[in-house]
């Protein structure tokens, strides 16, 4: 028996000796609230705007509103397993997202995490996602068309590339409809669309 105890403390001494303990600075709040897709936290005193937060499970979200006692942030994936209560920490970093050529066809998460199942998503580039877009005077003009492939809209309301276009109407009018029907009229012409589904 002593010769266990003392091989088990030879082993203890050798791992102290072989540690190499780091110093890790992080802040840690609480979620006060949550609901849809939006949590408030207590306790993230040194929260940066536009912040990635770890709730943990592989769930992140956005630091957007910063009060004197809360931080609110954006739930950037599922939210159904933030409970009240729950342990959120600081990362030290600004969303950012992967950029490039090789997004292009892909299905990817608001992280730039691949959601198609075609393995990882070959780029070394990333972009914040919270960026000031540039100011009139430094765009290009507006001078091709993007035709959407209805007929009545390309006559009465054309669409420029580069221009926003906002499609208004009430749930189940067609909107989905238009801008899915203007990816799909793009067939076979050099333009990249991005389709973004939000809820």
């Amino acid at each position: 028996m002593a010769g266990n105890s003392s091989e088990i403390t030879d082993i203890i001494k050798a791992q102290i000796e072989r540690y190499e303990g780091k110093a890790e600075s992080v802040d840690v709040g609480t979620v006060v609230e949550i609901g849809d897709g939006i949590a408030r936290i207590y306790g993230l005193a040194g929260c940066m705007a536009s912040e990635l937060l770890d709730f943990g499970d592989e769930v992140f979200g956005l630091a957007f509103n910063l009060e004197e006692d809360t931080v609110s942030a954006i739930i950037l994936g599922d939210y159904t397993g933030i409970h009240e209560g729950g342990e959120v920490r600081t990362t030290g970093r600004i969303v950012e997202t992967p950029v490039g050529d090789a997004l292009v066809g892909r299905v990817v998460d608001p992280l730039g995490r691949p959601l198609d199942g075609k393995g990882p998503i070959d780029t070394k580039q990333t972009l914040p996602v919270d960026v000031v877009a540039p100011g009139v005077i430094k765009r290009q003009n507006v001078d091709t068309p993007v035709q959407t492939g209805i007929k009545i809209i390309d006559a009465l309301t054309p669409i420029g590339r580069g221009q926003r276009q906002l499609i208004l109407g009430d749930r189940q009018t067609g909107k989905t409809a238009i801008a899915i029907n203007t990816l799909i009229n793009q067939n076979g012409r050099v333009l990249i669309c991005i389709y973004v589904a939000i809820g």
